[in-house]
């Protein structure tokens, strides 16, 4: 009896033990497959980023790309494995950008503006790589609301525009702007002016591209905040309104000088600017009075982001000050519907597109003789 208990005891313990066997087994084979499953997962992704390498046009960490994109420069020869075809036929719906944001989150704020350093095209245009001929910008990563034609009145300044180039380009990026610069170059050394080579810069702008906003901006102005907005607003804006030149305060309420923006609606309402202020001063003036007087007002910024360096200088040669310039501001109702960009006459001499920037060279005629004084 003793003898069969134990028999029966033993085949009990032999059924446990193959059971777990194969329990064991069953273990082992699924933690086998999940390995094997891993490491063809592994290697199926490394034959595709090899892949990706034997075609350098096509980078698939590039934002908004496409598998379009990348089979449209595969060659007939081309072998891939079965994963890598099962992904290139799988279409990819690009995502429509979103609109750039009011307060890019790229903006540092207050900026450290010195002029000490040697300055050379060849940094400016090393520093900014994603700028195109011409000057041109436009962000990649999301949709600008507007495009915005930066104009800059110009004549034997090569050396500050060195400068607002190196700053103003890094500035305008980090905005989230899409802009383009145009330097109106006077051609001769007759007396300068300066209104009637911005409405110039707005004429030959828009002949590019359609512009929204147009910022009008002295090449020796330089933005000590990155938060001054060089976009455009309901009303006209005035950016420069605190310059070092003046203690950092505005000089006096009606001042309109220096750095300013409209958009293309209110440009054309006020007929633009006037063309007969030759000579230092005054056109500023007119140009407010023409804003006031078409029932708009001037929009600026808070006055600590609204600050400005100016590169020091001498007064240009034949840049002297305007003794008609008083006269002529009393008389804007007057004169602004029939001085303006319905009456602007000039001749491009020469048109060029440099990295950094447009360049245009204007004849804008002589100016009408002064009356002898008394």
């Amino acid at each position: 009896m003793t003898r069969l208990l134990l028999g029966v005891t033993l085949e009990r313990i032999c059924k446990a033990v193959l059971l777990l066997c194969l329990v064991h087994f069953v273990i082992i084979m699924i933690l086998y497959f999940d390995v094997y499953a891993q490491r063809l997962d592994f290697f199926t992704r490394f034959n595709i980023r090899n892949t990706s390498r034997a075609h350098p046009y096509y980078n698939f960490s590039r934002p908004n790309g496409t598998v379009h994109s990348y089979t449209a420069v595969i060659s007939a020869g081309d072998s891939f494995t079965p994963s890598a075809k099962l992904e290139l036929n799988l279409t990819v719906t690009e995502k429509p950008l979103l609109l750039c944001p009011d307060a890019p989150p790229e903006l540092v704020g207050r900026l450290l503006i010195e002029f000490s350093s040697l300055m050379s095209m060849e940094r400016v245009q090393r520093e900014n790589p994603d700028v195109t001929e011409g000057g041109r910008y436009t962000p990649p990563d999301c949709q600008p609301k507007e495009k915005v034609a930066i104009i800059i009145p110009f004549r034997h300044r090569e050396h500050h525009l060195k400068y607002w180039l190196h700053y103003l380009h890094p500035i305008l990026r980090r905005q989230k702007v899409a802009y383009g610069i145009y330097i109106i170059n006077q051609f001769g050394e007759d007396t300068f002016n300066r209104a009637k080579l911005l409405n110039v810069g707005f004429l030959e702008a828009m002949k590019e591209a359609d512009y929204d906003c147009f910022i009008f901006s002295d090449v020796d102005l330089i933005p000590m905040d990155d938060r001054n907005l060089y976009h455009c607003y309901e009303q006209p804006r005035h950016f420069a309104i605190a310059m070092d030149k003046f203690g950092f305060r505005l000089p006096y309420a009606g001042y309109f000088g220096g750095v300013s923006g409209l958009s293309k609606a209110q440009f054309l309402k006020i007929n633009g600017f006037p063309n007969e202020y030759w000579g230092w001063g005054g056109e500023d003036d007119d140009i407010y009075n023409r804003i006031t007087l078409n029932g708009m007002k001037i929009s600026r910024p808070d006055i600590r982001i609204g600050r400005y360096r100016m590169i020091k200088h001498e007064r240009d040669k034949h840049n002297e000050p305007n003794p008609q310039r008083f006269t002529k501001i009393q008389n804007t109702k007057m004169t602004m519907k029939k001085d303006g960009i319905n009456s602007l006459h000039y001749r491009v001499i020469h048109s060029a597109k440099y990295p950094m920037y447009t360049n245009i060279t204007v004849d804008i005629g002589k100016p009408p003789p002064r009356p002898a004084r008394g």
